[in-house]
């Protein structure tokens, strides 16, 4: 089985290459569903997530990925940004601040249209 895991996530990153969002759902869904555990994944299903823009998957994900790795600078930005798509820019704030303090870098400070 870790074999197949191994090659779904192979296929995602492709697919995630390619810019084919929705393909890097499909392959990783399964794998995130039988290794809830595996930040990695989950936090490249996220991603996915946000840029086929399904928003509340995304933040599901992110949230998940930041309980299990509370450290995870990429989980908080990813997390800021799908929150301002959202309109919800006062909780993506707080998550533009902890991916700032955790990596020294002010300019995740701000707002960036996407």
């Amino acid at each position: 089985m870790e074999d197949m895991r191994a090659l779904s996530y192979g296929l995602a990153q492709q697919f995630f290459e390619e810019r084919d969002y929705r393909g890097v759902i499909r392959a990783l869904k399964p794998v995130v569903d039988e290794t809830p555990d595996d930040v990695g994944t989950r936090l490249l299903l996220a991603r996915a997530y946000y840029h086929a823009a399904l928003l509340k998957p995304a933040e599901e994900h992110l949230l998940e990925v930041i309980e299990r790795e509370p450290t995870e600078y990429y989980a908080h930005l990813m997390l800021a940004r799908t929150l301002e798509r959202l309109s919800r820019r006062e909780e993506a704030g707080k998550h533009r601040r902890i991916a700032a303090a955790l990596t020294g870098d002010d300019d995740l400070l701000q707002h960036h249209t996407v």
